[in-house]
């Protein structure tokens, strides 16, 4: 998001104080964690998009207001990835969930022959990453839904990445609110999505009806005897394919 599209989400108050603070941060990089900190007071907290209450997919305006700040940064290379982890080390959740959503603008291209990492031309690349990982361990919802945006879909390996779709299940987390679904899903995923069912079922707890995508796009998950008809019936109607 630019700031131009952030704006008129914004008091005028929060529009003057943020272009104020982008110009700092251009201007002294170490001027980043001050203004970092006060983001959510200064231009809300509310999310951007309607359906979307808690930020889960989109993010609130404050996220993406640290998103702006961080790409201010002059900085480039071990530099800008020191201070980047600094910020998320050291902040509360809402810095942590700023930092990470605000990674995925620093790994887009940038100027000609600016490169941070073999390979990433002008991108952070996975530097980061331990972040996102750390981010996985947690059970704040809103945290690890920030963990599985671009930046984390991209570059979590394999099994990591399933592992994190089970756990933003196993925590309430919508599957639409996790980034790259549709090109990572395989099935070693839509059997560990059958596992989780057959588990919360035994339990008496409900299935999440989001599951049921993914497992459609792998039937064969469903080839196995100890699922009983019951939760068989529950998962063989995906009439979907999951896509974003």
């Amino acid at each position: 998001m630019s700031i131009r599209s952030l704006q008129p989400r914004l008091a005028e108050a929060g529009a003057t104080w943020l272009e104020a603070a982008l110009a700092d941060v251009e201007r002294r990089p170490d001027a980043l964690a001050q203004h970092f900190s006060a983001v959510s007071r200064r231009c809300g907290r509310d999310p951007l998009s309607d359906d979307d209450p808690q930020g889960l997919r989109h993010g609130c305006i404050d996220d993406a207001a640290r998103s702006l700040l961080m790409g201010a940064l002059a900085l480039r290379g071990a530099d800008r990835a020191n201070l980047l982890d600094d910020l998320y080390r050291h902040g509360d959740a809402g810095e942590k969930r700023g930092v990470l959503r605000g990674l995925r603008r620093l790994d887009e291209p940038g100027k000609p022959g600016e490169r941070d990492t073999p390979g990433e031309p002008g991108g952070i690349g996975a530097a980061l990453l331990p972040i996102v990982e750390d981010a996985l361990r947690t059970n704040d919802v809103r945290l690890v839904a920030a963990a599985v945006q671009g930046y984390g879909a991209r570059y979590l390996g394999q099994e990591a990445y399933r592992h994190a779709v089970v756990k933003c299940v196993f925590t309430g987390i919508p599957l639409g609110a996790i980034a790259n679904l549709a090109d990572r899903q395989d099935a070693e995923l839509a059997r560990m999505l059958v596992d989780l069912a057959h588990e919360r079922t035994a339990a008496g707890r409900d299935i999440p009806t989001d599951i049921h995508a993914v497992v459609g796009a792998f039937p064969q998950a469903l080839d196995r005897p100890d699922l009983s008809v019951d939760l068989l019936s529950a998962l063989l109607p995906a009439t979907h394919v999951y896509k974003e």
